[in-house]
């Protein structure tokens, strides 16, 4: 299952951030396109090019309020004076039958109904008398309390130019067009035009369902008492909220108590929902770090290779990790570290290009940039190991926010980039440049 059967290691090799991923991403593959409704089908990411079986829009239309008219009719009106044509009838969205505008004549015309026969163009109603008889009319009044009705005369005060205030027919897309490419993320506009073309549904890879465990006797769920020794659970609330940020639809477990059959028994009942499985906590030397004892007996049941694999990353934070398949269906898991900083961290390195591999983006990762350091002074490193650092990124520059403690979530919540301090550098002077993973 692992790239790692490839490489020359062992338990005490220190794996680079850059083998870790290029490992994990190895192994995963987009899911299987499926057929779904189009709002089933928002976030995701279409298969295929989207054709325009029929142009937008079919017919020329009016984008406004007003009479449908010769061009020559109106040629010269003034409110002195007045274009008088004979109103024929009117033409309403999705009118069917249309009257024919003949010479001296004028049709009552709706926004979005369609040009009628003979007409040219479109003069709005607030350039006319709206068949009142008196000066320029500030709109249409409703036909049941319009006693001029759709027959009688209207003057109009102003000449129009051919088409003018036409939709044309194909003006938005013609038919035989690209709607749509393929890799497009389906969100609300681009739903909105498969509708018009009339797709009720469209193939797409679907959002991969996560779901995230968090583990430790030593969590409570918010809003209950803490007693001793105990913390609230923020991990699956983080880790949930960021694989729904990233497009997945994610799944909270509850924390699990530090009990390896507890542990593994709640495994192995979310397998059934879950493209993706994501645990935090337990994955380090302690001897209460059960996910490792956990994980050892869930491994593919007919994969060569399978289960999974703890390692130990040049990083900081987020020394220990694990990854590899579990269950009949080899799904992914990603065994996180702990600690609320270690945990979202590698997060943001590996579970979110993962979330994004499954959905079919080419782009997985978070954007970076480069940024000038503004410290208050040298910000230091460990030697070997590649470190984050929370911070705030603002035109160019970015500011370290807290220290680089992996307990320290209120400083967590105020950055918006990451810092990259490279395995090579043991300190940062204020005014080097950097570069920054963008989390915004």
């Amino acid at each position: 299952m692992s790239a790692a059967a490839n490489r020359t290691t062992g338990p005490d090799h220190l794996w680079s951030v850059d083998e870790h991923l290029e490992d994990i991403l190895a192994t995963v593959r987009p899911l299987e396109p499926i057929e779904l409704q189009l709002l089933d089908a928002q976030g995701c990411v279409l298969v295929d090019d989207v054709m325009v079986p029929v142009s937008l829009p079919p017919f020329d239309n009016s984008s406004m309020d007003g009479y449908a008219v010769r061009v020559a009719d109106v040629a010269g009106a003034s409110e002195e004076f007045p274009a008088v044509l004979t109103v024929i009838g009117d033409v309403a969205a999705g009118s069917a039958d249309l009257l024919r505008v003949g010479p001296g004549q004028a049709a009552r015309i709706m926004t979005g109904a369609p040009l009628p026969p003979g007409a040219e163009t479109v003069v709005p109603v607030e350039w006319t008398d709206g068949g009142l008889g008196g000066g320029p009319v500030s709109g249409m009044r409703a036909r049941s309390l319009s006693p001029e009705g759709a027959s009688g005369e209207v003057r109009v005060h102003r000449p129009a130019e051919a088409r003018a205030h036409v939709r044309a027919k194909g003006s938005d897309v013609r038919a035989g067009d690209r709607a749509l490419e393929a890799g497009t993320v389906l969100g609300p506009p681009q739903i909105g035009l498969l509708a018009a073309i009339g797709r009720g549904t469209v193939r797409v890879r679907p959002r991969p369902r996560v779901v995230v465990v968090s583990t430790g006797s030593e969590l409570v769920q918010p809003d209950e008492d803490l007693g001793g020794g105990q913390i609230y659970d923020s991990n699956s609330f983080a880790l949930t909220a960021a694989a729904r940020d990233a497009g997945a639809i994610a799944y909270r477990v509850g924390a699990v108590a530090d009990n390896a059959e507890t542990l593994r028994s709640t495994i192995e009942d979310q397998l059934v929902r879950a493209d993706l499985m994501v645990t935090s906590g337990g994955v380090s030397v302690g001897a209460y770090d059960v996910v490792k004892e956990a994980l050892s007996s869930i491994g593919d049941e007919d994969g060569a290779g399978g289960g999974v694999e703890f390692r130990k990353l040049a990083m900081q934070p987020g020394k220990p990790q694990g990854f590899g398949s579990i269950g009949p269906d080899h799904t992914p898991l990603l065994a996180l570290p702990g600690n609320p900083v270690s945990s979202y961290v590698s997060f943001e390195l590996f579970v979110r290009p993962v979330i994004r591999t499954l959905m079919g983006l080419k782009d997985v990762h978070r954007p970076r940039a480069r940024a000038v350091l503004e410290a208050d002074k040298a910000l230091p490193s460990p030697a070997g190991r590649r470190q984050f650092l929370r911070g705030t990124y603002r035109d160019g520059t970015v500011t370290p926010v807290g220290g680089a403690a992996s307990h320290l979530v209120a400083a967590l919540a105020q950055a918006d980039a990451l810092i990259v301090v490279p395995e090579e550098e043991t300190s940062l002077e204020p005014g080097t440049e950097v570069e920054v993973v963008l989390l915004g």
